[in-house]
């Protein structure tokens, strides 16, 4: 996990955590999104897609990495929706990110191809997800998918991360909680 001095963003993150324990919800913010800035940075992302917004921690992560990119977040609770759009209207992002509100496949499949990282944070990774946002990436895109200790289609997920026909990657945290993968 990244220090707080490190994270411009950790009051979001501490915000996200109060919410949680508050409301009991499922609004679980990301352990590094300084690993993520660094990353959006790195690869000179342009689109960002992000499944699992919660109150905008991890897509204001990406946008301090890559100010330019357009991020499209999906959030299925709308007081998690109107929350992550009050953060981001509060960082003065709110121009480059579009949060969508739905069920991760019904919103999916009207988004367009193109998009430089895909980031999944929504619970349990689902192969039939990783298999639309395979669709989504450009090739060389990146895949950061979080939660893959879970177990159950978790672990499917796994298997087809780590078989080398579609994708390239490797474990970023000793857990085995996130993997980043290249789209081949």
């Amino acid at each position: 996990m990244a220090r707080a001095e490190h994270d411009p963003f950790a009051h979001i993150r501490e915000a996200t955590l109060k919410h949680r324990a508050k409301h009991g919800c499922g609004a679980y913010p990301y352990g590094n999104g300084p690993l993520l800035t660094a990353l959006a940075a790195a690869h000179g992302a342009k689109r960002i897609l992000e499944l699992g917004c919660a109150l905008g921690y991890t897509a204001l992560s990406f946008s301090l990495g890559a100010p330019k990119a357009k991020i499209d977040t999906i959030e299925r609770d709308p007081e998690h929706a109107r929350l992550a759009r009050e953060n981001f209207a509060s960082a003065g992002v709110e121009k480059s990110i579009t949060v969508h509100e739905g069920d991760f496949a019904k919103v999916l499949p009207t988004l367009s191809a193109g998009y430089d990282i895909a980031f999944f944070d929504g619970n349990t990774p689902v192969p039939a997800l990783h298999r639309r946002l395979h669709e989504l990436l450009v090739t060389g895109g990146l895949l950061i998918t979080a939660n893959l200790n879970h177990g159950g289609t978790a672990d499917a997920v796994y298997k087809d991360l780590f078989d080398g026909k579609t994708w390239r990657s490797a474990l970023v945290n000793e857990e085995g909680e996130t993997a980043i993968s290249v789209k081949l």
